[in-house]
């Protein structure tokens, strides 16, 4: 058995970040990260590199696993904002988690090299005033976008820059934990034992199964989230150019008149890529941008997420959500695509269909209808939410506005934690969106910075 004094599992914003402050601190604690995907250079998905044309079920999935977690292959946008992607501030005080969240922009922008890199801003245009009137709510935020291309780059540098003193096991899962003495036992699927005096668990959102088995098995309470179900709308990038090229991303929320639901935007990728991932096994739809103009496209992408809550006697929000994904692999073999036109019309996009539109889709994806797949509150919810949008961005309900489904949001259940993000188990730390208290790359980050202080003695 090899003895650490921390072993943090999951390597993703906030283990990566966890990994980062420690090495800036000089710490002389022994420290092994664990994680089930690659380092960053390995981490290649086979659709992008054009290689094939859709998802083979690479295992693990490069996009969803490994060093940077799901960040990693993102569109490496990061909000700096307590409005939104997580509940950090009220663990840790806004003020603190403003501060975090700077601290890690700060630590980004000095591993992209210095560059001039725009820190967009929601306060800069009218288009707060605008969608008041038409009872839209943008919510306030900064924001940092670094491209896929650039997000990559820098966390391999990041990852040069610990992994001397920091000790990494990739392409290995944490099958089980013990506690005794103690001292905790973490086990491997390869049959290796670590133990620790300090375990953080910061598995990600893929990881939330696991971390709801391990704190079963500690008896930590967990309580139930909500999932959030949707679509990825693709429209010309001219529709939403007097809006991204000002805040780039606009958070913007409505309620229904028709149900009263609550239904928002997320995660905006100006000339961007529709893109698939794969989480156990389930193939749900995302979004992609670069800032290099050679790699960009004509269109513009982004969610359109319904938030889903339950009460007994159903509480398993995240499998309601997996089985709409299903339903959608089931009968597109993978994502569906749909022209918003022929939806309100009540007819399938067929491929015949699909060559007479003006929007050109960024994905290879299955022609069909979603009203087979999507229930119809949520779906109500969406025509509504287009009609609306349509408003403030003229040309989104537009007949050849395309919608791939399923997009569902994940969250873990959200683990009781205290301020020091230790949960009721001696010194078993939970943090990051693994933990249902962060949503977000930016809130994630500041999350694992913040851990490596706390055990590091710093914040005591």
């Amino acid at each position: 058995m090899k003895n650490y004094d921390v072993i943090v599992v999951g390597s993703g914003a906030a283990g990566a970040f966890m990994a980062y402050e420690f090495k800036k601190l000089n710490t002389d604690k022994k420290v092994l990260v664990i994680d089930a995907g690659r380092k960053v250079a390995g981490r290649i998905c086979p659709i992008t590199e054009g290689k094939v044309d859709h998802c083979i079920g690479c295992e693990p999935c490069n996009i969803m696993y490994g060093f940077g977690g799901a960040g990693t292959l993102s569109d490496g946008k990061y909000n700096i904002t307590n409005n939104f992607g997580g509940d950090l501030h009220q663990y840790i005080g806004e003020k603190k988690a403003m501060e975090l969240m700077e601290y890690v922009d700060s630590v980004l922008m000095k591993f992209d090299g210095g560059n001039d890199l725009e820190l967009y801003s929601t306060d800069r245009n009218d288009l707060k005033t605008k969608c008041l009137q038409h009872d839209l709510h943008l919510l306030d935020a900064r924001v940092r976008h670094f491209g896929t291309e650039r997000n990559k780059v820098i966390l391999q540098r990041i990852y040069d820059y610990v992994k001397d003193i920091i000790d990494f096991k990739f392409m290995s899962k944490v099958v089980d934990v013990d506690y005794s003495s103690d001292e905790y036992a973490v086990k491997t699927d390869d049959g290796e034992v670590f133990s620790c005096k300090d375990l953080v668990l910061a598995a990600g959102r893929s990881g939330s199964k696991w971390i709801s088995k391990i704190c079963d098995k500690f008896n930590i309470n967990t309580k139930k989230n909500r999932v959030d179900i949707g679509v990825r709308v693709e429209v010309p990038a001219e529709v939403f150019k007097h809006i991204t090229d000002d805040v780039y991303e606009a958070k913007i929320m409505y309620q229904t008149k028709q149900y009263n639901d609550i239904i928002r935007t997320f995660c905006m990728n100006p000339y961007g890529h529709v893109v698939t991932e794969n989480t156990n096994g389930i193939l749900t739809v995302n979004g992609h941008s670069y800032t290099d103009p050679a790699l960009q496209t004509n269109n513009t992408n982004f969610a359109l997420l319904v938030t889903n809550r339950f009460t007994e006697p159903f509480e398993d929000s995240n499998e309601y959500g997996e089985s709409i994904a299903r339903l959608s692999n089931m009968l597109g073999g993978g994502v569906l695509m749909q022209r918003f036109g022929d939806l309100v019309k009540g007819r399938r996009s067929s491929e015949r269909r699909m060559a007479k539109s003006f929007t050109t889709p960024t994905l290879n994806a299955t022609a069909g209808d979603l009203s087979l797949v999507m229930p119809k509150r949520q779906l109500d919810d969406i025509i509504e939410m287009i009609y609306q949008l349509d408003k403030i961005a003229p040309g989104m309900a537009n007949d050849d506005t395309l919608l791939y489904g399923i997009e569902v949001k994940f969250y873990n259940s959200v683990v009781d934690v205290n301020e020091r993000f230790e949960t009721s188990q001696k010194r078993l730390y939970c943090l990051g969106d693994g933990s249902g208290v962060t949503h977000s790359l930016s809130q994630a980050s500041a999350s694992g910075v913040e851990m490596a202080r706390i055990i590091n003695g710093e914040n005591n």
